[in-house]
């Protein structure tokens, strides 16, 4: 079997489209290529902005065009991870496979997020047995790495008063809210010397890690690679001067980090030590994190000398900082139960040119307060330990409103057609509906998709059955707005 055989047929069969044209975040032009010639083909009214968000509405079904108009959302962008290093994301189609009840792809992320959102509203724009109001299909641009096209949503793009976010990852939940968020980069200036001749230079690599959504999948108690890595490197410079001559880890702000390596070395005549050190780390980590993390791969190799060096003040520093900063929950909501209120992620390492080392954080909070304590704490430890620290402009949290008319209308879509009744929650990780609140603060929002799992990781995969209950529930609730009147 193959994605030409799911059902909903048509949704399927245009998420296939999509994944077969590339779409990074901040390089979507081929994506929006895609939807504006979508658009034509079918006679579509379509309109963009400057940032390159684009807009696509469809007049009611007759005899219910005084039904307010519903503007269905999903953003173009995808995160690119992959368990191949040379797997293009710039050019190549995502392969996806069916594996029982789920969808995954070939070694790299599926790109449902949010893909499975964009094929929904593209289906209703085509759909011509649909009974609906004036519908208005909302595509934005660079979701994942910086809310671009929702901070930057052109004037007078949209009409409708009701806004369907397609960019939730649970069946039978619908989303009322979610967190704000704010990034908060470190940046290590260091001195570059000749790599000591008298030291033996190892590569030690952490791979294998699930990863995951900083939001999503924050309170699962994941390893995050950056910190596995500092943890060991820290413990070696407490009985052992260290020359560390490379370091990478992680990619993306909004991803637990599942890979990192360092090059590094220590004098000869300690080589076996750090050996037997790295045999003891190894059996700790796989005990600890046996049954969460039972795939990851720790190894330590012997290399050549490197030709260069990060001096020792800041190979201390920068070893000292990643060790203690933090990662993971930092609290739990008091309002609703089981929702992580604030977190933050130790995203990523990099070494640039000019002598340069970046260090990449994202805190997330429902409470606005919070999100800057925490982010002003990261900053703090990282002054300390000498790095320039900056503070991206963030974005809102958007807060329940539990008297929201569209959302007991999904709610009751959801019950007629299942039998169940969706539960109703927020959610840690970041939408784009508290930025659109405050360019159109009367929206009546919610957000609902089909099941996802191990999302922004290479084990994304989604469940089939499931997204023909998102269909059902999508098609059900504009079905049920049409019998309103503006």
């Amino acid at each position: 079997m193959t994605i030409k055989d799911l059902k909903p047929a048509l949704v399927f069969s245009i998420f296939d489209k999509i994944n077969h044209v590339p779409r990074p975040s901040k390089k979507e032009e081929k994506i929006r290529k895609f939807l504006l010639d979508f658009a034509a083909e079918h006679g579509i009214a379509v309109r963009t902005d400057k940032v390159g968000n684009v807009v696509m509405s469809k007049p009611a079904t007759p005899g219910k065009e005084n039904a307010p108009t519903v503007v269905m959302q999903a953003h173009m962008d995808m995160v690119c991870e992959s368990n191949n290093k040379n797997f293009d994301f710039e050019n190549e189609p995502i392969r996806t496979i069916v594996d029982g009840e789920w969808l995954r792809a070939d070694g790299t992320t599926l790109g449902a997020d949010n893909g499975i959102g964009m094929a929904a509203a593209l289906a209703v724009m085509v759909d011509k047995d649909l009974v609906h109001g004036p519908v208005e299909a909302l595509f934005t641009v660079d979701e994942e790495t910086g809310l671009t096209g929702a901070n930057n949503l052109g004037e007078g793009m949209l009409t409708g008063s009701i806004l369907l976010n397609l960019d939730s990852e649970d069946d039978a939940e619908i989303f009322v809210g979610c967190a704000g968020g704010v990034d908060t980069t470190c940046t290590f200036n260091y001195n570059r010397s000749f790599a000591p001749t008298d030291f033996h230079y190892f590569k030690f690599d952490i791979s294998g890690l699930n990863g995951g959504h900083s939001g999503g999948d924050i309170h699962l108690g994941r390893a995050n690679a950056n910190k596995l890595l500092a943890r060991f490197l820290y413990k070696l410079s407490l009985e052992h001067e260290i020359s560390l001559s490379e370091i990478d880890g992680g990619n993306l702000r909004n991803a637990i980090p599942r890979a990192a390596h360092a090059i590094f070395g220590v004098h000869t005549s300690h080589k076996e030590q750090i050996r037997v050190a790295f045999n003891k780390f190894a059996a700790d980590v796989e005990t600890e994190y046996a049954g969460i993390e039972d795939t990851v791969k720790l190894e330590l190799d012997s290399v050549d000398r490197p030709e260069y060096a990060v001096d020792s003040k800041t190979t201390c520093n920068l070893i000292e900082a990643l060790y203690s900063a933090p990662h993971g929950v930092i609290s739990m909501s008091r309002d609703i139960e089981g929702l992580v209120e604030t977190s933050t992620n130790l995203a990523s390492v990099k070494m640039l040119p000019d002598n340069k080392i970046l260090v990449t954080t994202s805190q997330r909070s429902s409470v606005e307060s919070r999100k800057w304590d925490i982010a002003r704490q990261v900053e703090a430890l990282f002054r300390l330990a000498g790095a320039e620290v900056t503070h991206g402009d963030g974005y809102p949290g958007w807060k329940p409103n539990m008297n929201s008319p569209i959302m007991h209308i999904a709610s009751e879509a959801y019950e007629e057609l299942y039998g169940i009744r969706p539960a109703i929650k927020a959610i840690h990780a970041g939408l784009e509906c508290g930025l659109f609140l405050q360019k159109y603060p009367n929206l009546d929002m919610v957000s609902f998709g089909p099941t996802l799992r191990d999302v922004h990781s290479p084990s994304e995969r989604m469940h089939i059955p499931a997204v023909e209950r998102f269909w059902g529930q999508l098609t059900r609730t504009l079905e049920k707005v049409a019998d309103l009147k503006k």
